[in-house]
C-alpha cells in the first residue's frame, strides 16, 4: 500500500518537497489509515480533528482517541469543538452542511495561521463512486461525473487510488485501531443509502464494479480534457471581455444541439443554470432585450450577442455640491474641476466640459430613466434618451449602466455619450466645469 501511495502522490503531484501537510482525522478507519501511511513518508504532518458535539460522550471519546494516537506518533494535534446544532439552526442549514462549513472554515484558518501548505483528507475510491452516482441522480453534466478529484486547490486526497476493501485489509494487517461512527450505519443520509442499498445491487450486476468504474473514469477524464481544449478554442473565437462585461457572439451557436452546453460552461460559474442557457438560445433570433438573472449576474439577449454583466445593486442618486471635486456612483468615479473660459472641449466620451454659470447646484448624478429627454449637442430640439441610445446602437446590457448628470431637472450630460447643447461652451462663457469619468 505504501508503494502505491508513493506512486499515486508522484503521479498526481499531490505533495511537493518541503510541503507541510495537515491531515483531517476523524478517528474513523479511513482517516486512521491515511495518518498511518503519511506518517511513514518523509514529510512533515500534523493532525486536525473536529469535535462537532453531535454524539455526546462518543464525540468526546473520538477526540481523546485521536489526541492520544497523535501523541504516540509524535505528531502535532489540533482540535476544535463546534456548536454544530445551533450553527445549523441559525444559518438554516442541514447538520451535514453546517458541519462541512464549520470544518473547512477552521481548516483554512488553521492552515493559514500555522503555515500548512496542504490539507489531506481520507476520501477513497468508493467515495468517488458514491459521489459520481449522486451527481448522476441529480442530473449532472460530464464534469461532475468525474467523481472526486485527486486535488482541488490546497486539498489533496491521497487515498483515492484505494478501495474501501483495500483500506479495511490494510488496517487489519497493520493492527490499526479506529473509532466507529454509528451514524455511518444508518440510511438516513443520502450517501449512506447509496453505499448500503444502491452499490450492493450494482455489484450483483457487475461483481467487478470498482474496476469497471475506474476504467470509465479514466475515459471520462480523457474526454473532459479534450472537451476543455475544444472549449478554449471556441472561446477564443466567440467570447470577449470588455471591462466587466462579457460578450458571447451568436455566431458561435451554428449547431443548436451543442449550444446550451457551450453557453452553460461559460456562465455556470456566474450562477446561471443549464435551463436558462437553453431558453436563451431558443429565443436568440427573436426580440432583443430578454433578460435572465442569476444571484450575481444578468444575461441579456442582444442583437448579435449574449451580454453578461454584474447584477447591479440599487444605485442611489448622488448629489453634486458646489466645489465638490470627487464622487462615486456604482462602479464609476467622477472628478470635477472648474476651468477657465479658454479651455477647449476635448474629444473624449468620458469627459464633459460645460458652462459653469448655466448650472444650478446641487447637481444630481443618477441612472437614466425611460422618460428622460435632453437636447444632444449640435441639435436644436429635444430627443428621448432611449431613442438616442437606440440610434447609437447601445446594447441592452450597456444601457443599464448609462447615467446622466442634471441641473435643476435638466440633463446636462448623458454620461459617456453627449452633453446637452444648452450647456455647451460659447463666446460668452466665463467659467467652465469639467467632469471626468473613470472606473
Amino acid at each position: 500500500m505504501i508503494e502505491r501511495l508513493n506512486r499515486y502522490i508522484k503521479e498526481k503531484n499531490l505533495i511537493k518537497p518541503h510541503d507541510r501537510v495537515l491531515i483531517a482525522v476523524s478517528g474513523g478507519i479511513d482517516s486512521m489509515v491515511l495518518l498511518h501511511l503519511l506518517s511513514q513518508l518523509d514529510v512533515e504532518v500534523a493532525v486536525a480533528h473536529c469535535n462537532f458535539q453531535l454524539r455526546g460522550d462518543d464525540s468526546d471519546q473520538d477526540e481523546e482517541f485521536v489526541r492520544l494516537h497523535s501523541e504516540k506518533l509524535g505528531v502535532p494535534f489540533y482540535c476544535n469543538r463546534f456548536d454544530t446544532n445551533n450553527y445549523a439552526i441559525e444559518n438554516k442549514l442541514s447538520i451535514q452542511m453546517a458541519a462541512r462549513a464549520l470544518r473547512y472554515t477552521w481548516f483554512d484558518s488553521l492552515m493559514y495561521s500555522n503555515g500548512f501548505s496542504t490539507l489531506a483528507t481520507a476520501h477513497h475510491f468508493n467515495d468517488s463512486i458514491e459521489t459520481m452516482l449522486i451527481n448522476f441522480v441529480r442530473g449532472a453534466g460530464l464534469e461532475a461525473l468525474r467523481g472526486i478529484l485527486p486535488s482541488r486547490g490546497p486539498i489533496i486526497r491521497p487515498l483515492l487510488f484505494a478501495t474501501r476493501d483495500e483500506i479495511n485489509t490494510y488496517a487489519a494487517d497493520h493492527f490499526i485501531k479506529w473509532r466507529e461512527d454509528i451514524s455511518n450505519q444508518t440510511d438516513d443520509y443520502q450517501r449512506n443509502f447509496i453505499r448500503h442499498k444502491v452499490v450492493p445491487e450494482l455489484k450483483r450486476i457487475n461483481a467487478s464494479l470498482e474496476n469497471t468504474i475506474r476504467e470509465s473514469l479514466i475515459k471520462v477524464e480523457d474526454e473532459w480534457s479534450f472537451y476543455l481544449n475544444s472549449l478554449a478554442e471556441w472561446k477564443s473565437k466567440f467570447v470577449s471581455l470588455e471591462r466587466d462585461t462579457i460578450y458571447v457572439s451568436k455566431e458561435g451557436f451554428i449547431h443548436p444541439a451543442h449550444g446550451p452546453s457551450l453557453l452553460w460552461q461559460h456562465l455556470k460559474s456566474m450562477g446561471f443554470s443549464y435551463e436558462q442557457c437553453a431558453e436563451a438560445l431558443m429565443i436568440k433570433d427573436g426580440q432583443s432585450g430578454k433578460q435572465f438573472l442569476s444571484g450575481s449576474h444578468k444575461l441579456v439577449v442582444d442583437r448579435d450577442y449574449f451580454i453578461v454583466t454584474n447584477l447591479e445593486k440599487n444605485w442611489n442618486d448622488v448629489l453634486i455640491l458646489k466645489d465638490q471635486m470627487q464622487l462615486t456612483l456604482g462602479p464609476w468615479n467622477m472628478d470635477i474641476r472648474v476651468c477657465g473660459a479658454e479651455i477647449k472641449a476635448i474629444d473624449n466620451p468620458l469627459q464633459a466640459i460645460v458652462d459653469a454659470d448655466k448650472l444650478t447646484f446641487p447637481l444630481r448624478w443618477r441612472k437614466w430613466l425611460p422618460g428622460d429627454y435632453f437636447c444632444p449637442l449640435g441639435m436644436t430640439h429635444r430627443k428621448k434618451v432611449s431613442d438616442f441610445l437606440i440610434d447609437r446602437k447601445i446594447s441592452v446590457g450597456e444601457k443599464d449602466a448609462v447615467t446622466v448628470v442634471e441641473s435643476a431637472g435638466e440633463i446636462i450630460w448623458l454620461v459617456g455619450h453627449r452633453i446637452d447643447d444648452r450647456f455647451k461652451l460659447t463666446q460668452d462663457t466665463k467659467r467652465a466645469l469639467s467632469f471626468l469619468l473613470s472606473s
